[in-house]
Formats: structure tokens, C-alpha cells, sequence
């Protein structure tokens, strides 16, 4: 076991050797930083694994303005003799590197301490081994509020890994991804942004760079190599960046023959997600009491999930009591409850997925599905089995990190598998016919 004392002590004296004095205090400063959020991660290692879903509503990382460097030095010392590999953790080739780099790189006007601590700080996430917990940098932090709360430019993609590779999860809906031809499932093999000066293929990337180069600015254009999984040749499309409005409800009523139903299209769980929906639930009980619709037709295809309480939520306006998900931590598990709103509880309903139903949306179909035994139409989901925490840090960065696995209300786990369709339809995309829209109707 390391003596993490007089490891820092050693490391205190190297900066004042080796380091201008005009940057020591600047320098203390961000290895505090750094050694908090060493204990933080040594803690997700000890007990965390797998990971993206359902993203809580954010949790502030404030303690760790309210400890001091020596009190974070014990907690660090005190993670490793805990940890049950008992491997030895030493800091000694860290700092190794670090005063080789500051003293011998030829090039010194590269070297920035923020970017380097950066890299460090996301070094230590990618040794977690889960593509899905990430550190993101400021500007990268603000772009994954925007995905949820509002506006952004850029094509209009969740992302996420298609067997192994950066992939799409789904477009979304009425984005110039969605409109230029990108598919769930699509593998992204190389982006080529001849404004940006980048053509680069994909592999290797992490999930931060692939956002980071896919957006732009509104009106330029990227173009993207794809491939299907189960098909053999690639293709290109090129897609024209625009501002992209995260449009979370969508409704609209559908007469075929003598069978008029609803059709509820839900995208995503965000920020504007509850007050749409509730709208969009008063105009479906309004024809239902009128007896003007038939049922109603949930759509979750290629919704890529969101926050866990808005999946709750809307799970709540069909069953009246009882559990919608489990959620297994470290330390416990809690389960949700329907608030026991049950509004469209009398209004029958079938649900459409596919694989680009991800997370939240597999937590609200297994839950109507295990309570009411509402039929799911289409394709087998996505199989995303964890929960993700987005918290906030001091340097307004964030941690995406995973906090939980969760359960379906019989205790299932999906992740890796999703959940099994009740009546299987494949989508035709190279017809302008929704042949699972249709088939859903058939069912009243």
C-alpha cells in the first residue's frame, strides 16, 4: 500500500523545483480538483459497472466544496485499502509523465494544464470500461443540457454504440438527419466536414468527440458514411445542419375504414415533455368521452429514453397503482410507484417500438405491458438496463455516470436483450407506408 502522504509531499516539492513559481499556486489549485474527482471516480469504480438510461433529475456534486485537500487525501487513502482487489494505486508515473511533458516538450505553447487535467480526468472514466459513463468539459456539458431542455444546431441524432461502433439510436423526429435518410441502428463509420477541414473515420472515437464533430453551425454541411449491421455496403448522406427543436409530443387522429384511434407520438422524455403530454392526453379523453375514437396508439418508436421521472409520470396516466420500475443501486433498491393519476386507464391502448425504443421508453412499455398487458407492436427495443446520473461539476463540466441498473415491474432485466414485441412488424424504409401504424390499427 502506497504512502499517499509522502507521495504528495514528494509531489509538492517537484512542483517548486521544476515549475515556475507564476504557476504553482494556478497548479495546486487544479490538482485539488483533480484529487476530488479521484475520489469520486475510485468510488464509481469500486461499485459500479455498465451504464447509460434513464438521466434523474440533476444532482449538484456541492460537498465537495465544503471539504479540504487533506480531508480528500484520507478519503482517497481509505477508498484503495478498501477496494476489493487490494491492488496498489500509485500516483508516481502520473506525475512522471506530467514533469516530463512540462520540462522536455519541444513545442511549450501547447501545453495547457486545463486541457491536460481534462485528458487526465477522462482517462480515469475510460478505465471504468463502460462507454456510457463519460466526463464531458464545459462546452461539451452544455450540449448535453441542450439535448433535453431546448434548442441546439447540429443534425439531430442520439447517439450512441452499434455493435461496438458510434452509431445512431435513433434520429430525431423531424431532424435533417431524419429527413436526409439516417436510420436507427445505422452504424457511423466517417464524418467528412469539408468546412471544418475533418474526414475522419469513427473508430476509436468516444461518445464526446463523435457529438463534438457530428454538430456545427446552422447551415454547413457534414456528411456521414453509414451501415446497417446486417447489410454489407456502406452509404453516404449528406445532411444540412439546422437548429433542431426537441419536439417531445406528437398527436394526431387516424380514420381508416370504420376504425378512427389516436396516435400519440412521444420522441423523447425531456424537459418540455410533461406539460405536451398533459395537453395531448386532454385532446384524446375529449374525443374518447365522445365516443369520437376507438383507442389509442403509443408510439415510442425510436424514442432513445430521457429522464426516469418523466417516464414514471406518463406510466402513471395508465395504471392506476402499483410498481413502474425498481431501481438496483449499490448500497439499495427503490421501487417507483404510479402517482395514480390513471387518466387514459379506460382508453385501450397498444404500444410500437423498435430498436431505437431505448431506456425510458422500455421502462414505460414493460411497465403497461407487465400491469395491463398492453400489446408492444413492431420490433424488439433497444435493451438499455441502466441508469445514468448527470451531475454537475464545479468547473462547469459534468459526470455522466452510472448509478443503478433497473428492473421491470416482474424483475426483469433487459439490458442487452430489450423487450420482446407481442406482435413483430418490420418497417419498410424504402416504402412512404407505415406498415406497423398500420397493423397497431387492426388491434380495434
Amino acid at each position: 500500500m502506497p504512502n499517499i502522504d509522502h507521495s504528495v509531499e514528494e509531489f509538492n516539492q517537484a512542483i517548486e523545483t521544476n515549475m515556475p513559481r507564476e504557476k504553482q499556486s494556478l497548479f495546486k489549485k487544479i490538482i485539488t480538483v483533480i484529487m476530488a474527482l479521484l475520489i469520486l471516480v475510485l468510488g464509481i469504480i469500486l461499485g459500479y459497472r455498465y451504464a447509460i438510461g434513464a438521466l434523474p433529475v440533476k444532482i449538484s456534486l456541492g460537498f465537495l466544496d465544503k471539504i479540504g485537500f487533506s480531508q480528500q487525501r484520507e478519503d482517497f487513502a481509505r477508498l484503495v485499502q478498501s477496494s476489493e482487489q487490494n491492488a496498489p494505486v500509485s500516483m508516481d508515473v502520473f506525475w512522471e509523465v506530467w514533469q516530463i511533458v512540462e520540462r522536455d516538450y519541444i513545442d511549450p505553447s501547447k501545453i495547457d494544464y486545463n486541457k491536460m487535467i481534462d485528458g487526465a480526468i477522462q482517462g480515469m472514466v475510460w478505465g471504468l470500461e463502460d462507454p456510457y459513463t463519460a466526463y464531458l468539459s464545459p462546452a461539451d456539458n452544455e450540449k448535453a443540457g441542450e439535448d433535453l431542455a431546448g434548442s441546439f444546431y447540429g443534425v439531430g441524432i442520439e447517439l450512441g454504440y452499434v455493435d461496438g461502433v458510434i452509431g445512431v439510436i435513433a434520429p430525431l423526429a423531424g431532424s435533417p438527419a431524419e429527413k436526409a435518410g439516417v436510420k436507427a441502428g445505422d452504424m457511423i463509420l466517417q464524418v467528412n466536414d469539408v468546412a471544418a477541414n475533418l474526414n475522419e473515420e469513427t473508430s476509436g472515437w468516444t461518445l464526446d468527440e463523435a457529438v463534438q464533430k457530428i454538430r456545427g453551425p446552422k447551415g454547413t454541411k457534414v456528411s456521414l458514411t453509414l451501415r446497417q449491421p446486417a447489410e454489407s455496403e456502406n452509404r453516404e448522406v449528406e445532411i444540412v445542419r439546422d437548429e433542431i427543436i426537441v419536439e417531445s409530443v406528437v398527436l394526431d387522429f387516424i380514420t381508416q375504414g370504420d376504425k378512427s384511434v389516436a396516435h400519440l407520438k412521444l420522441s423523447r422524455f425531456g424537459d418540455r415533455t410533461q406539460g405536451e403530454w398533459d395537453g395531448a392526453v386532454t385532446k384524446i379523453l375529449e374525443k374518447w368521452h365522445k365516443n369520437e375514437i376507438q383507442g389509442l396508439i403509443f408510439d415510442l418508436r425510436n424514442n432513445p429514453g430521457g429522464y426516469l421521472d418523466a417516464s414514471i409520470s406518463i406510466a402513471s396516466d395508465f395504471i392506476k397503482s402499483g410498481t413502474i420500475v425498481s431501481q438496483k443501486s449499490k448500497y439499495s433498491q427503490k421501487a417507483y410507484s404510479s402517482s395514480g393519476r390513471a387518466k387514459l386507464e379506460q382508453v385501450p391502448t397498444v404500444i410500437l417500438v423498435n430498436k431505437g425504443s431505448a431506456s425510458s421508453s422500455e421502462i414505460v412499455a414493460a411497465a403497461l405491458r407487465d400491469d395491463k398487458g398492453i400489446k408492444l407492436i413492431g420490433e424488439q427495443t433497444f435493451g438499455k438496463g441502466t441508469i445514468q446520473d448527470r451531475r454537475e461539476l464545479s468547473n462547469g463540466g459534468g459526470l455522466h455516470v452510472t448509478i443503478g441498473r433497473w428492473l421491470t415491474p416482474k424483475g426483469d432485466w433487459i439490458n442487452d436483450n430489450g423487450l420482446a414485441v407481442d406482435i413483430e412488424v418490420a418497417q419498410d424504409y424504402e416504402t412512404e407506408a407505415d406498415e406497423v401504424l398500420d397493423r397497431a390499427i387492426q388491434e380495434f
